[in-house]
């Protein structure tokens, strides 16, 4: 994993909860890890990775991710066996 993977996943699991950390971010480290991105209604992304999919919504205007779905990627990638 990239230094830059690793600044973003330390983001993600720093508490309290950053609401600082870009989509574009939080999308290139799921793909570093494996991921598979498909585009769906609206502002929604679908993400495949651990065997399963998970849609999360692209923010807008801003390009950070509010805090709540930093708590659920936080949740999704510690069940699976990611932390820093």
């Amino acid at each position: 994993m990239k230094s830059k993977h690793r600044k973003t996943l330390l983001l993600i699991y720093k508490r309290p909860t950053s609401a600082n950390i870009k989509w574009n971010e939080i999308e290139s480290l799921f793909k570093a890890l494996g991921a598979e991105i498909s585009e769906h209604e609206g502002s929604r992304v679908g993400v495949f990775l651990f065997g399963e999919i998970k849609v999360f919504h692209r923010p807008h205007p801003s390009p950070c991710t509010d805090k709540g779905a930093i708590a659920s990627i936080r949740k999704w990638l510690k069940e699976n066996g990611v932390e820093p």
